[in-house]
């Protein structure tokens, strides 16, 4: 069993950055792929970038490749979403989830349903 928890949302201009953090509680963290979602108002939840287990895999949605960057500390069981250059559309909840990654399946990052766990989420909001 996991709980994650995402904080470092906020409100930030265009054209800034924000660092979003997932704090994961569980001792198998590091059997886990991780990802990063999110919900904009009236909008289907989307995908916005994965990290495999060992870090060593990221995939992007395309239309983010350059601006975020994911990465994670499994010794302090943490992934990581780094936003630059932040655009109005970039305003949402941002949701990080967990993928059990210990059976061995294909991973599909882009996918809600791979993943067995979700954070409550935090709020990011990018004004001009």
């Amino acid at each position: 069993q996991l709980q994650l928890g995402e904080t470092g949302g906020g409100l930030v201009q265009t054209g800034g950055s924000l660092r979003l953090s997932c704090v994961v509680s569980g001792r198998t963290f590091s059997y886990y792929h991780m990802g990063w979602f999110r919900q904009a108002p009236g909008k289907e939840r989307e995908f916005v970038a994965a990290i495999n287990w060992s870090g060593g895999d990221t995939e992007y949605a395309d239309s983010l490749k350059g601006r975020f960057a994911i990465s994670r500390d499994n010794a302090k069981k943490v992934v990581y979403l780094q936003m630059n250059s932040l655009k109005l559309e970039d305003t949402a909840v941002y949701y990080c989830a967990a993928d059990w990654a210990g059976d061995g399946t294909s991973w599909y990052p882009h996918t809600e349903m791979s993943y067995d766990y979700w954070g409550q989420g935090t709020q990011v909001t990018v004004s001009s």
